[in-house]
């Protein structure tokens, strides 16, 4: 578990969000059988690739299948972007690796990332690819990461080119970045082996008044769903999910299948779900942010156990049936 999502670890005494499930209209998903999804498994490697919320994904999938490998068979290691579990009597490896934006940044570093003006090569992926191309299953998200509006673009070899950044509307940049992934898969990927995710968008809960609280509140202390059906946040954006659709219905057409998995709207009720304050505070707090917890909760990422366990319970039923 790392620090980020483990809630109980660090201090959150309240449990009730671990035993919402999550009920579609017209299907009943199935029961979530790690064994069976370990011998789907055997002898492949399934790669989550994006930001810390598909982290988020890659670590409940860890959690919900290493309690049925034996001690010995098991083993996890971090190799710069690249963090691998392998469950070793199956042969299977499921990994994460760190590419925020898919294209290449300068937020790269899965470690060291945040810097003062972010920077993306809009049509290179290539560095990033080689280490996920020939996997069997990959399941890909990117989103919160653009719309920082100072994000510039370059399309020339190199940042440092006097004339390649440029400032580009957000909703054209991740066109762009997502026309950059789309071209490789169709050029790149063995689609008779390889099957193909894409995550939708996270649902973060900083705005309070959107749920009937105050304009000052946001997820700190939320300890119920939002019950009313078809709720949906200011947080997250439409037209950014019709982006998605658009590029893969391009792809469908040219004959490369993407799932979308369609997270948003379940996450959406999930103010509940968040560590709040209750993860590892990677910068010590200031007086002032420790006097008002609110200040400095997390309302984007997910405790575990929680949400990201019903996110790997969609997928699984897509690979098993």
């Amino acid at each position: 578990m790392l620090d980020d999502f483990a809630c109980e670890k660090f201090g959150r005494k309240e449990f009730k969000y671990q035993h919402w499930r999550w009920q579609p209209h017209g299907c009943d998903l199935p029961r979530f059988n790690a064994t069976a999804l370990l011998e789907k498994l055997t002898g492949k490697r399934l790669v989550f690739i994006g930001d810390s919320l598909n982290r988020n994904q890659w670590v409940s999938m860890v959690c919900l299948v290493e309690s049925s490998i034996s001690q010995d068979q098991k083993s996890r290691t971090f190799n710069g972007s690249l963090f691998t579990f392998k469950a070793k009597e199956y042969n299977a490896s499921i990994d994460f690796y760190w590419a925020p934006f898919l294209v290449e940044s300068n937020c790269d570093d899965p470690w060291h990332h945040h810097v003062p003006f972010r920077t993306v090569k809009i049509q290179a992926i290539e560095n990033h690819a080689r280490h996920w191309t020939d996997s069997d299953i990959l399941v890909f998200d990117s989103y919160i990461w653009w719309l920082d509006s100072k994000i510039k673009v370059s399309s020339g070899p190199s940042e440092e080119s006097n004339g390649t950044l440029e400032d580009v509307e957000m909703l054209r940049r991740y066109e762009m970045g997502l026309k950059t992934w789309a071209d490789f898969l169709e050029t790149h990927v063995n689609l008779t082996k390889t099957k193909l995710f894409f995550a939708s968008m996270s649902s973060s809960h900083l705005r309070g008044e959107e749920w009937g609280m105050g304009a000052n509140q946001n997820c700190y202390n939320e300890t119920e769903p939002i019950l009313k059906e078809g709720y949906w946040g200011s947080m997250s954006d439409p037209r950014m999910m019709k982006v998605v659709e658009a590029t893969i219905d391009r792809l469908r057409m040219s004959g490369v299948k993407v799932q979308i998995l369609n997270i948003t709207q379940l996450s959406e009720y999930r103010k509940d779900g968040h560590p709040s304050i209750y993860r590892r505070q990677w910068v010590a707090l200031t007086e002032e942010q420790l006097s008002n917890p609110a200040s400095f909760a997390d309302c984007g990422h997910w405790c575990l156990p929680g949400v990201p366990d019903t996110w790997n319970e969609i997928l699984y039923a897509y690979l098993l049936h």
